[in-house]
């Protein structure tokens, strides 16, 4: 797969393909260069909109100066049993990782949970996460706190010990999009009330009343995505008549 650092003229070429809404597979076949590659890159500096080849290409000489120790490697496959290409595995971990943190999770946490993913056991313990990740203990069991609170992940007793095994299932991204149901339908109803003080005739009133009216659609739509899914789930669950 082909390596080496994005030059000047390679960013230059992203962002062009990037104006002409180019996928980044296609980009990324223009410049001979693996997709999850220019995704990174430009998810690292601006993301689809705000991706500028000459900052990009300053940010990251600076990023490479102020590094003293090689950046910590992304979450190792743990099960090698399955003849995995652990360069392959390697590279989308990463870029899984990057992705996470573009969605705003803190760097340790999109850590954690990238390692959770990649485990076909989708369970670890705490002295499983410190050594494939190479972190403190302390490290892990405050990103394990915070994405306990986003029901992320849960906590199991090791039978027979005194450990716990944090663990994630196949419908992590569900909870999620359940708790994001539940944060919408909380910030539309403020907005609603605001908009009933400000006036909804007002400019901040109306402000407010078109994020809730937002809100609301996107509320349905996950609504309706959920309970497909559930009736997939159900339907496989049954198997073929």
């Amino acid at each position: 797969m082909p390596g080496g650092r994005l030059t000047d003229e390679d960013r230059q070429r992203i962002a062009a393909g990037l104006a002409a809404r180019l996928a980044y597979a296609e980009i990324g076949r223009r410049l001979d260069r693996p997709a999850s590659t220019i995704m990174r890159e430009v998810t690292r500096n601006g993301g689809p909109d705000g991706y500028r080849a000459a900052q990009a290409h300053k940010d990251t000489r600076q990023r490479a100066r102020r590094r003293k120790q090689p950046r910590p490697a992304a979450p190792a496959l743990l099960d090698n049993a399955h003849g995995r290409d652990p360069h392959a595995v390697r590279d989308i971990a990463e870029t899984f990782t990057e992705l996470l943190m573009s969605q705003g999770l803190p760097r340790m946490e999109a850590r954690v949970l990238s390692c959770l993913q990649f485990a076909d056991s989708g369970a670890l313990t705490s002295a499983d996460l410190v050594r494939r990740l190479g972190v403190s203990p302390a490290s892990v069991s405050h990103a394990v706190a915070y994405l306990e609170t986003q029901a992320m992940l849960r906590r199991e007793r090791v039978a027979g010990t005194r450990r716990e095994r944090y663990v994630i299932d196949d419908q992590v991204w569900l909870h999620g999009l359940l708790t994001s149901v539940q944060t919408n339908h909380a910030v539309a109803d403020a907005s609603k009330r605001a908009a009933e003080i400000l006036g909804p005739a007002t400019p901040a009133g109306m402000r407010f009343e078109y994020a809730a009216e937002l809100l609301d659609l996107v509320n349905d739509a996950l609504r309706q995505a959920v309970d497909q899914w559930r009736r997939t789930l159900a339907d496989r669950a049954a198997g073929p008549d």
